[in-house]
């Protein structure tokens, strides 16, 4: 296959794939078949600004994969396929696919490939289930805090505790003296 020539615009149009394989984050599969047009504008409007959603033929999908070094597609290439290229949050992108998939159910999330690898249906949709990155860094930034905060009631204790006992040799040394004074 990759011997035979090809045309001008199409070499084009792999060239253009190829170069969205190369710098996404993560690339969805996804097959569109029965959704009308509107139906795509509204998916392509809710995966955001840094994701793209294109439909393209097999075939040159297929080659500008294999040009750009990502194996193990090949089978997901059938039927009408259309490619979700993530420049941004590759979990909002999956969540986002995931839940137009739920509200119309012809679209289909046949796999994809995340971080050069090829990854199943089942693999992104765990993607989608996974919480935001804001979220995962506001959860770490918490359990440090709290981890600090301990830290520093452990390193205070000692300083309490003599402070205590002071006060509490003090008590008694009043009560000695309160006592020998009677």
């Amino acid at each position: 296959m990759a011997d035979k020539p090809i045309r001008a615009d199409k070499a084009t149009a792999v060239a253009e794939l190829t170069e969205s394989f190369r710098s996404a984050g993560a690339t969805v599969l996804t097959e569109y078949r029965g959704l009308t047009v509107s139906q795509l504008t509204q998916l392509r409007r809710s995966l955001g600004a840094e994701t793209s959603y294109t439909v393209a033929k097999n075939t040159l999908a297929k080659r500008a994969a294999s040009d750009a070094g990502i194996t193990g597609l090949d089978e997901l290439f059938s039927g009408p396929t259309a490619l979700t290229f993530v420049s941004g949050d590759v979990v909002e992108a999956a969540k986002g696919l995931r839940d137009f998939a739920k509200a119309n159910p012809k679209l289909v999330i046949k796999g994809g490939v995340f971080e050069g690898k090829a990854i199943s249906a089942a693999e992104v949709t765990k993607l989608a289930d996974l919480e935001s990155r804001e979220v995962l860094l506001a959860k770490l930034a918490g359990a440090m805090k709290g981890n600090l905060s301990k830290a520093a009631a452990l390193f205070q204790a000692p300083l309490s505790k003599a402070a205590r006992a002071a006060a509490a040799l003090a008590d008694k040394k009043r009560e000695q003296e309160g006592a020998e004074a009677a």
